[in-house]
């Protein structure tokens, strides 16, 4: 029998759920772009985002989504020919590494599987390998959503630092930014690129770079051929327009700066990756007990190197497909399908997406819902998941 009559909850890793408030935020007539109230805005989101990011450094917009940011940050600090290092632990670390080779740039491919991180070892014996120092710049992503594995990005640059490397240190904070720690500064993060639709709960449509001076003057020796993704004028230029390389995308900030305001102003960045540890805590006790009787477990082995923000679930013997469709079609929750060419039986997984605006009830209700579908379609499963997962959030 059909339940969903109520309003949906999408738990997907990204878009994530939009708050109420940011889409009250965006519900206005359009703006005056040339001056006034909203530039005053954009500067105070500008300030925002380097309080989520731990930086001192200049952010850019631009509108796109995570493809165009990795583009955008490779436009900027690598020519055609030059190298980069790219570390995967997944498809999105697969993906930046394919964007920077149809761009032209050489690139040597790290590929450390889909359960953990990236071996330091490993990664300092390319570095020490590299003696004429070729390598620009050294890429991972600090959590990739298709396995749900979190890089430790500290210790990326204490390897660059013990190589005595120049090379760039690039992340991918797609997934991660407002949900995970992440402190580009204090963790010596060159280039940092992330998107709206995830932590920072804005419907999708803009895209960011970071970047600190010493890529500045490494980009400054770059030539540009393409002047939308050059950042230069969207953080030094004359005018407003260039901040965003035209007309801006008034209504999403209108919503992001509704949405910076509730993660920095009234939570507050440590609260925010606080809640996100918390919870998915809460989440993986759950997946544990429903685990005992062998149909499904959590990915990633090791918790030290689990995501926070997102989950993967697998089964070696169970359709996992089957039990997403009953709980969008028959319960109105809609989870994340195995995606990416890492999947060779991608219905043998699902990812539960816990980012952004989250709460114990919506949190409860996800995984009540799970566990109806698993008895609903007759998995095996142990029982008590919901008795652990508010245990967890009880502490």
């Amino acid at each position: 029998m059909k339940l969903s009559y109520g309003r949906d909850l999408f738990l997907t890793p990204g878009p994530s759920v939009i708050p109420d408030r940011v889409l009250n935020a965006m519900h206005r007539a359009a703006p005056n772009i040339y001056d006034g109230p909203l530039i005053d805005m954009v500067d105070r989101i500008l300030e925002q985002l380097r309080e989520v990011a731990q930086t001192g450094g200049q952010p850019s917009i631009y509108i796109a989504n995570g493809h165009g940011a990795w583009e955008a940050s490779l436009a900027n600090i690598a020519a055609p020919g030059d190298r980069v290092l790219t570390l995967a632990t997944g498809t999105f670390g697969l993906g930046y590494a394919e964007t920077a080779r149809k761009m032209g740039i050489a690139v040597e491919l790290l590929d450390f599987g889909t359960k953990n991180g990236f071996d330091p070892q490993v990664v300092e014996d390319a570095l020490r390998a590299d003696k004429a120092r070729h390598i620009k710049a050294v890429i991972s992503v600090q959590t990739d959503t298709s396995t749900s594995v979190n890089n430790d990005i500290a210790a990326l640059r204490g390897v660059l630092d013990a190589c005595g490397h120049p090379a760039l240190l690039v992340v991918d904070c797609i997934a991660s930014l407002g949900c995970e720690r992440f402190e580009m500064d204090a963790w010596g993060v060159d280039v940092m690129v992330a998107a709206c639709q995830k932590g920072l709960m804005t419907p999708p449509g803009m895209a960011f770079t970071f970047h600190n001076e010493k890529a500045a003057e490494v980009a400054a020796g770059v030539e540009k051929t393409s002047p939308y993704w050059d950042w230069e004028p969207r953080v030094n230029g004359e005018y407003f327009y260039q901040k965003f390389g035209g007309t801006p995308p008034t209504h999403l900030l209108y919503g992001l700066a509704e949405a910076l305001k509730m993660i920095v102003e009234e939570e507050g960045i440590n609260h925010v990756w606080a809640r996100h540890r918390h919870q998915a805590r809460a989440i993986w006790a759950a997946v544990d007990v429903w685990g005992q009787k062998g149909a499904l477990r959590c990915h990633v082995p090791d918790p030290a190197d689990r995501s926070t923000a997102v989950t993967t679930l697998v089964s070696d013997t169970y359709d996992l497909s089957l039990l997403r469709a009953w709980c969008a079609d028959t319960a109105g929750l809609t989870l994340g399908m195995a995606i990416g060419p890492i999947w060779a039986d991608r219905d043998k997984a699902m990812r539960i997406g816990h980012m952004g605006h989250m709460n114990p009830p919506m949190l409860l209700g996800a995984l009540a819902t799970i566990d109806a579908g698993l008895k609903a379609l007759n998995i095996p499963h142990g029982s008590g998941a919901l008795e652990a997962a508010s245990a967890i959030l009880a502490r």
